[in-house]
């Protein structure tokens, strides 16, 4: 090796960056290890990035999602039933990386001959520990690895003499449930999210291009110490505000247009989500009307928010409103998801709920936290009425901790 090289690789360890103490770490492996225990699980190979992150701190601008075949994305974490430690496999790319992004303790790095793709020193290496025995659980409903690669390590596994099976729900079940520094991360999302709002209100005006108003709210955002958020923040504007998914472009915004603005504020990868709509001079009085008709639902939604709240009376109050309000049969989506750590290409937690789920036996414990989406088609094809909040259920409270107004704003 080249001696710049060596040195780097025997001398350089930044400063650690974690975002939670080791005592917290610590506690996510004992409770991992007890569900696997339930579950009948032996060996745990995880890869989906919210799971890297929440065992040992890993963060990474890149993690081969879309690679060429010949840079598979091969890195991952091994957690075992018996043992009260993880071991955590990378690239010599990511070797530095490891030493201040995550708690790891036993960092292991493929050999330079085939530092693109580790499977078979992963497997060599487990089985020297003793680890490749019984069950193995790998994460199915994770987009990491693709499905080449997780036929590779299923197939490594099983010729090793392991049966596999499916472990996804062990680190999203696990996830459910904020610890106080979570919600404390999570209350600063918020904050940033509203900032972002707020830069959003102040650059829509006629003559500006959706890209410039996106661009606007996340410097804001930014600059308030906000993360890069794990899906790109819509901006749409005129006949586009009609859908919810479209991309912010080049498209020029007219007076007399309504803008639909959606953000989510994020903080060592935890999300707070809120959207808004805004529209470009003053709106017509049926347009304004039927947007507070369906903002209004938060107030239903304040008078009734408490810790432990069911998830039914939540959506068959919800839906009586709408129905009171005569808006119902002109419903976009209207429910909400689980928030919590998010890498790109999605924020949409694990559990999720509709205005259908009227027998649901599910609670809003304290350490949940969701969204409350509430879409509607709003007269004249002027656009879906953009409310969504963050529902946020502590240990004696619950709050919607986005504070920008909910209403139809004038700008411009």
């Amino acid at each position: 090796m080249g001696r710049n090289r060596d040195l780097v690789f025997s001398e350089c360890y930044p400063p650690k960056e974690l975002a939670f103490s080791l005592a917290e770490y610590g506690e996510r492996l004992m409770r991992i290890r007890q569900r696997m225990a339930k579950d009948d699980i032996d060996l745990l190979w995880m890869m989906a990035p919210e799971s890297l992150y929440y065992v040992s701190g890993y963060t990474c601008e890149w993690y081969q999602a879309q690679s060429p075949k010949q840079w598979p994305a091969t890195s991952g974490i091994a957690v075992h039933a018996d043992h009260d430690k993880f071991i955590l496999f990378d690239t010599p790319s990511e070797a530095i990386m490891c030493r201040f992004m995550t708690c790891a303790q036993d960092i292991r790095i493929f050999p330079m001959d085939s530092r693109r793709d580790g499977v078979a020193f992963i497997i060599d290496e487990l089985r020297a520990e003793g680890w490749l025995k019984g069950a193995v659980a790998m994460e199915f409903h994770s987009y990491r690895p693709n499905p080449a690669i997780s036929a590779r390590f299923r197939a490594a596994f099983s010729e090793a003499g392991c049966s596999v099976t499916d472990g996804t729900d062990v680190l999203r079940e696990a996830r459910w449930r904020k610890s106080p520094q979570e919600i404390a991360y999570i209350e600063k999302a918020a904050a940033i999210a509203d900032v972002g709002l707020e830069a959003a209100q102040n650059a829509i005006r006629p003559g500006v291009t959706e890209l410039e108003v996106y661009g606007e709210i996340v410097q804001a955002m930014a600059k308030a110490g906000g993360e890069n958020p794990a899906i790109t923040l819509p901006v749409l504007s005129g006949l586009k505000a009609n859908t919810g998914h479209s991309l912010a472009s080049r498209k020029m915004i007219e007076a007399g247009e309504q803008v639909n603005v959606d953000v989510c504020g994020v903080y060592h990868r935890y999300h707070a989500n809120g959207a808004r709509s805004f529209y470009v001079g003053e709106p017509p009085s049926d347009v304004l009307a039927y947007h507070d008709k369906s903002s209004g639902v938060f107030s239903v939604i304040e008078d009734m928010l408490k810790p432990n709240l069911p998830v039914a009376e939540l959506v068959r109050r919800t839906r009586e409103y709408y129905e009171d309000m005569g808006i119902w049969s002109d419903a976009g989506w209207v429910g909400g998801y689980e928030l919590g750590i998010a890498f790109p290409p999605d924020w949409v937690g694990n559990f999720v709920y509709e205005m259908s789920d009227v027998d649901s036996d599910r609670i809003f414990e304290p350490g949940t936290v969701v969204n409350f989406e509430s879409q509607f088609f709003s007269p004249r094809m002027s656009g879906i009425t953009y409310y969504i909040d963050t529902l946020l259920f502590k240990q004696g409270s619950a709050t919607l901790p986005i504070r920008a107004p909910r209403r139809l704003v004038s700008v411009g």
